[in-house]
């Protein structure tokens, strides 16, 4: 076998492209306590995978978004002469104190550099600032291998592209300590709400629902009613960085417990958060698909379930039903479709998995692919 040489990146951005990759990894570290730098010749990825396989991250920065982008993967993998790529697992705790004050970066950084020791398995960030300034950071990372997924986004049924401010403004409505938010949607209508009536925490005192006419959203597909329910931290966290670019949010979803994809597409970058739904009983039967990469259950979730369970009691918590000011629209309550009884959706290991670049879905086909458009 050859003699192997060392994988390399290197990149430069100034000021205001720093912001953006500070935005990126603070959104990626509401998944997970681990962060990989995964560069390739598509651009720069940061990816991400929470510890029981539920939600899956990345943000992937085309070439032309850095002043300079070079890389290289390793040049001697087998006797195939398959070439490696740098795999870099990072400490979310020893790189987001690093992006912690964007404003501050933009305002002072003139030009940032991030480039690779391998040798010495570090990543350094160095910032040059204003008055000659130089910070540099020396992060340490672990080789491994970063997780991605075969999720086909575009093969969906159900699909909404919006500006991400009209759901910022409607999700205000919502308590902040609230771990689930459900979409319900038909062929006319999108109701955003706190939860499921039936799997109400008793000790809520307020039930919120915000309506939305199709009229409100860039592009608006519904091939059949379907109300699914999701982690909010998440939701939050790409809504922020969405309006940070100032570019629209797409959601790709299906059947409950199938995953939901949270999708931003950029000219000069491209974000995806897959995040597991959970399953009504009906559905119970039919092995839902899941995101996950051993046979772990999103325990959080679970424990979730069964604390709202105990605390069910004979007592019907006062429902408030609100409809957000301006471009949301009421709903007549009492066509509202009644929700049933949910669990969380059982995990299996068949759709995130590591695996070689060549066989990655369009799911991750990199910055700028084409998007629908509002007829």
């Amino acid at each position: 076998m050859p003699a192997s040489s060392v994988a390399v990146l290197k990149c430069w951005m100034n000021g205001s492209q720093v912001k953006v990759f500070g935005k990126a990894v603070q959104t990626v570290a509401r998944v997970s306590e681990a962060l990989w730098l995964d560069p390739s010749e598509k651009g720069l990825a940061l990816r991400s995978v929470n510890s029981c396989h539920s939600t899956y991250g990345y943000v992937l920065f085309s070439p032309v978004f850095f002043q300079h982008y070079q890389w290289s993967a390793s040049a001697t993998v087998t006797d195939n002469d398959i070439p490696l790529n740098l795999n870099c697992k990072l400490a979310i705790k020893s790189i987001l104190p690093i992006f912690r004050c964007l404003t501050s970066l933009e305002r002072n950084v003139e030009k940032c550099r991030i480039f690779t020791r391998s040798d010495k398995c570090k990543v350094v960030f160095q910032f040059f600032c204003r008055h000659g300034l130089k910070r540099t950071h020396n992060v340490s990372f672990e080789e491994s291998q970063p997780l991605k997924t075969l999720l086909e986004k575009n093969m969906c049924t159900n699909l909404l592209m919006i500006n991400p401010r009209l759901l910022t403004e409607a999700i205000v409505l919502l308590t902040s300590n609230q771990e689930d938010v459900t979409f319900a949607v038909t062929p006319g209508n999108f109701c955003l709400k706190n939860s499921s009536e039936e799997s109400l925490d008793l000790t809520s005192s307020v039930y919120s629902e915000m309506f939305f006419g199709p009229e409100e959203f860039d592009f608006f597909q519904v091939g059949f009613d379907t109300e699914i329910t999701f982690c909010f931290k998440e939701l939050k966290g790409i809504l922020t960085f969405s309006e940070a670019i100032h570019a629209p949010i797409s959601i790709y979803f299906d059947l409950p417990g199938k995953p939901v994809i949270l999708s931003i597409d950029d000219m000069l970058l491209e974000a995806n958060f897959i995040l597991a739904t959970l399953s009504d009983y009906p559905s119970k039967a039919s092995s839902p698909q899941s995101l996950c990469l051993s046979q772990a259950r999103r325990s959080d979730w679970t424990l979730s379930s069964a604390k709202a369970s105990k605390s069910r009691n004979s007592q019907a918590p006062e429902s408030i039903s609100r409809t957000a000011a301006k471009r949301l629209f009421p709903k007549d309550p009492s066509k509202s479709s009644s929700t049933v009884e949910t669990k969380r959706a059982s995990v299996n290991g068949d759709d995130i998995s590591e695996v070689p670049e060549t066989v990655v879905s369009d799911t991750e086909a990199g910055p700028g692919s084409s998007h629908p458009t509002k007829d």
